[in-house]
C-alpha cells in the first residue's frame, strides 16, 4: 500500500481503522485523530487481549507506513532498543589494519566508530529517514521494562533523537508515529504519560464484540457468533485468574468453526475451553455444571431478545 496522508477528521479516522478491519468506537478513534495531529505518542493502556497491539498494525498497514516494533522485556538496554556496536567485525578491521601495517592509531578508533559498524535497533531505526514517510513505532507493553529504560525514553518522546557518545545526536527529521501500550502489570512514571495522548482501551460491551466477531470471523453462523460473545461476557463477571480479551474471543471462534460447530453446545465448550482461558484453575472452575448453566442462561436470553426484536418489527 501507497504511502497516505494522515487523516483529518475524526469520521476519517475511524473509516481509516475499518479499511483494517478494525472496529473502534468514537473515542478511540479521537484519542488515535489527537495523537496523530498533534503529534505526540499514544499510550493505549489495558488489560491484554484488548487490541492494543492490532492499533498500531493497522496504522501501519492503512496508511502505507513501515512499522517499526520493539517488544519490551525485563532487563531490556540500550543495546537491544537501541543500537550495538558489531564488536566482532570492529576486531576483524583492527586486525586487518595491523596486518596492513596502518601505524594511524586515532584513523583506526574514527573507522571502526563510523556508522557501517552500528547495529541499528527499533527505535533508531524509526528516527531515520524513510521514502514512505515517518513509520509507526510501536513500543509494546511497556510495564514488562524496568524503570531505567523508561528514563532512558524520555529523550526520545521529548526530542525524537538519541545520543551516540561516539557519533552524535541522531535526530528524526520527522517525528515517527508512536504507540506505546501497556498490559498495566506496573504503574507507568508519570514523566512518560505527561508526554502522550493517553486512552484506556476497555472490554467492548456485548454488541461491540458481536461486531468485532462478525468482521474478524465472518464464516461464522449467525447463533454460534451470538452465543459465543454472550458467553464470553459472562465469563467476564466472574472470578477468575484472567478474563479472556477480545483476541480469545476471536481465537475460540475459530476453533469452533474448525469442529464444524454452528452453535455452543455442552461438551463442546467443555473441550474447547483451552482456546479461551489460560489457566488450568480459571477452566477447572467454570467446566462442567458452571459452563452448562452459563449455556443456559444465554440461549434463553437470546431467544427472548429475538423475540422481542420480532415483536418491535
Amino acid at each position: 500500500m501507497s504511502q497516505r496522508s494522515l487523516p483529518a477528521d475524526i469520521d476519517a479516522t475511524l473509516a481509516l481503522l475499518g479499511e483494517g478491519r478494525y472496529v473502534a468506537d468514537r473515542s478511540l478513534a479521537t484519542a488515535i485523530f489527537l495523537s496523530l495531529k498533534l503529534k505526540r505518542p499514544l499510550f493505549l493502556e489495558g488489560e491484554a487481549g484488548v487490541g492494543k497491539t492490532e492499533i498500531a498494525k493497522v496504522l501501519a498497514a492503512t496508511l502505507g507506513r513501515d512499522l517499526v516494533r520493539l517488544q519490551c522485556y525485563e532487563g531490556l538496554d540500550v543495546a537491544a532498543a537501541v543500537y550495538e556496536w558489531n564488536y566482532a567485525r570492529q576486531m576483524l578491521e583492527i586486525r586487518l589494519a595491523e596486518a596492513a601495517h596502518e601505524g594511524d592509531k586515532g584513523k583506526i578508533a574514527a573507522d571502526i566508530f563510523s556508522e557501517r559498524f552500528l547495529i541499528k535497533r527499533p527505535l533508531l531505526q524509526a528516527l531515520e529517514p524513510n521514502p514512505k514517510g515517518p513509520p509507526v513505532l510501536l513500543i509494546d507493553e511497556l510495564d514488562r521494562t524496568d524503570e531505567p529504560f523508561e528514563a532512558f525514553l524520555l529523550e526520545i518522546l521529548s526530542d525524537f533523537q538519541v545520543t551516540i557518545p561516539e557519533i552524535g545526536v541522531v535526530k528524526a527529521e520527522e517525528p515517527p508515529l508512536v504507540v506505546i501500550t501497556s498490559n498495566r502489570t506496573r504503574e507507568i512514571h508519570d514523566a512518560i504519560k505527561r508526554r502522550c495522548f493517553y486512552y484506556w482501551v476497555d472490554y467492548p460491551n456485548a454488541a461491540r464484540e458481536l461486531e468485532i466477531l462478525r468482521t474478524k470471523v465472518p464464516a461464522a453462523e449467525r447463533d454460534l457468533a451470538e452465543e459465543v460473545v454472550a458467553f464470553v461476557q459472562r465469563l467476564r463477571g466472574r472470578e477468575l485468574f484472567k478474563l479472556p480479551g477480545v483476541a480469545e474471543t476471536i481465537d475460540w471462534a475459530d476453533a469452533l468453526l474448525q469442529l464444524d460447530q454452528t452453535s455452543l453446545a455442552p461438551d463442546v465448550v467443555d473441550n474447547s475451553l483451552g482456546a479461551l482461558l489460560k489457566y488450568q484453575d480459571d477452566i477447572a472452575k467454570i467446566r462442567g455444571s458452571e459452563a452448562a448453566k452459563i449455556l443456559d442462561e444465554i440461549k434463553l436470553e437470546i431467544a427472548a431478545s429475538r423475540v422481542q426484536a420480532a415483536r418491535r418489527a
